[in-house]
Formats: C-alpha cells, sequence, structure tokens
C-alpha cells in the first residue's frame, strides 16, 4: 500500500475531535485530534513500530464515549490537557486514560490536568490497574477501564 493509500485510508477511517477549553467554556477550531475507526488500523498501516497501549487505549475511550452517546471533545487548560470533556444533555465528564499509573509520577502527572479545573463535574482516570480501582483522589476517581467498558 502507498503513502498516498495509506493517507487516503485514515482519512476515511476516523474520527476528529474538536478541542474544547475548560477555563473560557468554549470550542476551539484548532489542534484537533484524529482517533481510528479500528484501533487494529494503526498496527497495520505503522508495523510494530507503532504499537503503543497508551494510544490505543485512549482510542478505545473515545469510541466507547461516542458509543455511549457523548460529544466527545479534547479539553484545554492553561499548560495542559484533559483526554475527554464528555458531553451529554448538558451533563459534562471529564477522562484521563493511561495504561498505568502504578509510578507515582505518571499518577502525578495524570492527576495534573484535573486539579486545575475548579468545576464540581465527574472526573475519572482510567487505567488498566487493578491496584488503586475505586479509589479516590481528592474527588477523581480512578476506575479499572476493562470494569467501565463492561457498565
Amino acid at each position: 500500500m502507498t503513502i498516498f493509500m495509506k493517507v487516503c485510508f485514515l482519512i476515511r477511517c476516523n474520527y476528529q475531535a474538536k478541542r474544547y477549553n475548560i477555563k473560557g467554556k468554549q470550542y476551539l477550531s484548532t489542534n484537533e485530534k484524529y482517533y481510528l475507526a479500528d484501533p487494529g488500523l494503526r498496527y497495520y498501516l505503522l508495523g510494530e513500530k507503532g504499537v503503543d497501549q497508551g494510544h490505543i487505549l485512549e482510542n478505545v475511550v473515545y469510541l466507547e464515549l461516542l458509543r455511549r452517546g457523548y460529544q466527545v471533545y479534547v479539553g484545554t487548560i492553561p499548560n495542559g490537557e484533559v483526554d475527554f470533556v464528555a458531553m451529554n444533555q448538558g451533563e459534562i465528564e471529564y477522562y484521563q486514560v493511561s495504561a498505568t499509573v502504578m509510578d507515582s509520577v505518571t499518577l502525578e502527572r495524570e492527576l495534573a490536568p484535573f486539579q486545575k479545573i475548579r468545576d464540581q463535574y465527574p472526573k475519572y482516570l482510567l487505567t488498566f490497574d487493578i491496584l488503586g480501582a475505586g479509589t479516590s483522589h481528592d474527588g477523581i476517581r480512578q476506575l479499572n477501564v476493562l470494569e467501565w467498558l463492561l457498565e
């Protein structure tokens, strides 16, 4: 498959997640992120060098939020980003996705964007980790992503 064919294929098989300024409560028209309709396509196009559990997991969570009926955006905050701002019928939920947060540095990095958000909407940290699942970090619920997907 030529590079041109791969690019055309990707354009037809992806979803665009626009950015949402959390502080200003406004939609932004630049720097969108794209998620593939089938995460297996990433492996097909990039080969083994493109395998990254974190990106694949983020893609799966994005698709699941869409399936659950949410409008999904990438949240922007000063000096940071929230993986997903999910909106449905006036309700907002925030999501961070990480393969694991067993390392304290990774946990702090994933929680930091949430700590800058001062509203009271639910905030979720989704990981593969079983240890720590169901706990709360100052109101931020850490959940096992597999259990969340099966809800």
